[in-house]
């Protein structure tokens, strides 16, 4: 199987961007091999690409080699992990320069001995695998949220490297999981003189708490299981709720037309009837000048609601942070009625003319309208302070 460190894969990524010399310098010899190969793979006769692969190839296994005999030399059982990698990085780096070999360099063919690591893997493996499962144990014996996160990562190496090797691993690494778990328990305290409906408090907690949840983290929206203790508590907390009274504003408004009524006729000087040249009688149209009053009304309700979101920790018992949240709601409706010539009005007023009072909300149906306002002004707090959950 190929182990890409994480190592190698950031040299891979510079490789594309830095030139072969400057990344000499900087010792990414990985890279280095991996642009030198790409190249003799189209060119197998270039001889600057080859003399970079062969000096970065034999930098880049001695710089390993000696690493790794450090390392036995020192024996400390926390460095399988770290062998394990570099003979990964020896056993990758062979198989890459092996689809350029034999290299054309200074009319020489250069071809290298290959060394089999299999075995220096398998045995780093194994001893790594004993250390992280060790280790992971004695983690868990710390009863603490980090050691037994440290546990979880640490007994899951040890399940990588050694598959069902250890006894009742899967079950250590699942309690880890369990234990090292942070739970916040999301809920509404209402601090208001208002019995508020459940609807209500329901529509406030409804946050999607999958977007919320990390890795160590989850959130809760209700008491779903007695047995789950609670590391964080997130208390909505009402403080005001105002709903104004019920409004009624009137204005009046007076439109004018002046319209078409009727003709008259032409008079001359002896008050006959004026001709024109075709002895039509001649006419002209009269007008008249119309007007209505629209009594416009407009109907106004408001709601708004303050409190807090309250973040608090149960070990040790704190306050952690309060963030305030705010939200409004308003109920507006405009009707009128008309006194006068409804012809005079224009088009827009007669629409209005054409509409009616309606009920005004009741203040509990006030309140709930001002949930979805609520709820956003609630998530952005808890979004904004997911640090302080951990």
């Amino acid at each position: 199987m190929k182990i890409l460190t994480p190592f190698i894969l950031l040299v891979l990524l510079i490789a594309a961007c830095a030139s072969p010399e400057k990344l000499l310098q900087q010792g990414n010899y990985d890279a280095i091999i991996e642009k030198s190969v790409k190249n003799l793979i189209k060119n197998p006769n270039n001889e600057e690409d080859a003399a970079m692969l062969d000096k970065a190839y034999k930098l880049a296994n001695e710089r390993d080699l000696e690493r790794i005999k450090y390392l036995k030399t020192e024996g400390n059982p926390d460095t399988w992990d770290e062998m394990l990698s570099l003979y990964g990085n020896l056993k990758n780096r062979q198989a890459s320069v092996k689809r350029v070999l034999p290299l054309n360099l200074n009319g020489q063919r250069i071809q290298y001995n290959f060394v089999d690591y299999d075995a220096e893997i398998v045995a780093a493996k194994r001893k790594a695998a004993d250390y992280f499962n060790a280790h992971g144990r004695k983690l868990m014996e710390n009863r603490t949220k980090e050691s037994y996160r440290q546990a979880y990562y640490e007994l899951v190496k040890a399940r990588n490297y050694s598959g069902d090797s250890y006894p009742d691993l899967n079950q250590l690494i699942n309690e880890a999981k369990y234990q090292g778990m942070s739970r916040a328990l999301i809920s509404v305290v209402n601090r208001t003189i208002i019995n508020l409906p459940q609807e209500f408090s329901d529509g406030l907690v409804a946050v999607n708490a999958t977007q919320l949840n990390n890795e160590w983290v989850e959130y809760y929206t209700r008491k779903s299981d007695e047995n789950i203790r609670y590391d964080y508590y997130i208390d909505i907390v009402l403080q005001a709720i105002s709903v104004s009274p019920d409004l009624v504003k009137d204005k009046d408004i007076i439109e004018k037309k002046t319209i078409e009524n009727g003709f008259e006729y032409v008079l001359d000087a002896r008050g006959n009837v004026m001709k024109d040249t075709a002895g039509n009688d001649i006419k002209v149209k009269k007008y008249k000048e119309i007007q209505c009053t629209v009594i416009e009304s407009q109907q106004l309700k408001e709601c708004n609601i303050t409190g807090e979101v309250e973040f608090l920790a149960t070990n040790p018992q704190a306050l952690l942070k309060k963030q305030p949240i705010a939200a409004a709601t308003r109920f507006e409706h405009i009707s009128a009625r008309a006194v006068g010539d409804l012809n005079a009005l224009s088009p827009e007023k007669r629409k209005l003319v054409d509409l009616e009072p309606i009920p005004f909300p009741n203040d509990i149906q006030m309140i709930i309208d001002c949930t979805q306002a609520l709820k956003n002004s609630i998530h952005e707090a808890i979004n904004y302070n997911r640090s302080i959950i951990r």
